[in-house]
């Protein structure tokens, strides 16, 4: 059995780039598409298009994502549940063990940005597990192969099953840089430490050139790690998060949510143990 991504698709599939997004990137990572409908979500079937609550709607629904699963170049298959968003991805993720979920704007222009960061947060808190937020607009490269991890440089656990990060460097023969963020009076971290947590939580397979590793410092978290993107020309940016730290510490809530709503390139959360 492949790898597989999953994709929470929204009422208007066909306009989600997000799953354009997910399914070239699952042709080089040998990986099949899992379209994932949460009937009763804000984000994903908007309560103005009610007619998918109806026994005819619901059949219209899984006509076209059935269709539109079809044209993918890779497999693809539907899994259309009533569940609640969160109880519904902790189910997915327990049946297809999906290498990461991936997340887009829908398809309705005028839905507010803070559904996208409160859905990708109460994600983060609830089914923990890679998520890759994809930009409506603005990304160009692909695949990725330049990939910026952000980190604080304090010690971190991911959770199992996240070697995503590996995956996509071997299958895309991709570079990986790493950026130590910190506030301006903060002290120097110890670069060797930070290198070898990658190793340790399997995000790399071997220990990465000091030369990778970049320090900035900034008042401004968010905008620091979004200059070094551009800076170094990045088309991926990984994001270590922990629980704690997104309600209190380096990367807390409103650096992540700025990041996913600011960030031209993709961004990939990581969660982490406390």
């Amino acid at each position: 059995m492949s790898a597989s991504l999953v994709v929470l698709t929204d009422f208007f599939a066909v306009s989600n780039r997000a799953l354009s997004y997910a399914a070239g990137l699952a042709v080089p990572l040998n990986a099949h598409l899992v379209l994932l409908h949460v009937c009763h979500d804000g984000l994903l079937a908007p309560a103005e298009y009610h007619a998918g609550h109806t026994r005819a709607g619901a059949q219209h629904t899984r006509h076209a994502l059935e269709k539109l699963a079809a044209n993918q170049p890779v497999p693809a298959e539907v899994d259309i549940t009533e569940e609640f968003l969160p109880e519904a991805v902790q189910e997915v993720v327990r049946r297809h063990q999906p290498l990461l979920l991936v997340l887009g704007r829908p398809g309705l222009a005028h839905a507010p940005e803070e559904i996208i960061v409160s859905t990708a947060m109460d994600l983060l808190r609830q089914a923990p597990h890679p998520l890759l937020v994809v930009p409506t607009v603005g990304w160009d490269a692909f695949p990725p192969r330049r990939l910026l991890l952000a980190v604080d440089g304090e010690p971190f656990h991911l959770y199992p099953h996240q070697g995503v990060v590996q995956r996509l460097l071997q299958a895309t023969d991709g570079t990986l840089d790493v950026v130590h963020i910190a506030a301006e009076d903060s002290a120097r971290p110890d670069a060797v430490a930070i290198l070898d947590r990658l190793l340790k939580n399997n995000i790399v397979d071997e220990l990465p050139d000091a030369g990778r590793l970049h320090e900035v410092r900034r008042q401004h978290i968010a905008g620091g790690i979004l200059e070094e993107a551009a800076r170094q020309e990045a088309d991926l940016l990984v994001v270590v998060a922990r629980r704690h730290s997104l309600l209190g510490s380096l990367f807390h809530r409103s650096v992540t949510a700025q990041l996913i709503q600011e960030s031209p390139i993709p961004v990939l959360l990581l969660p982490a143990r406390d």
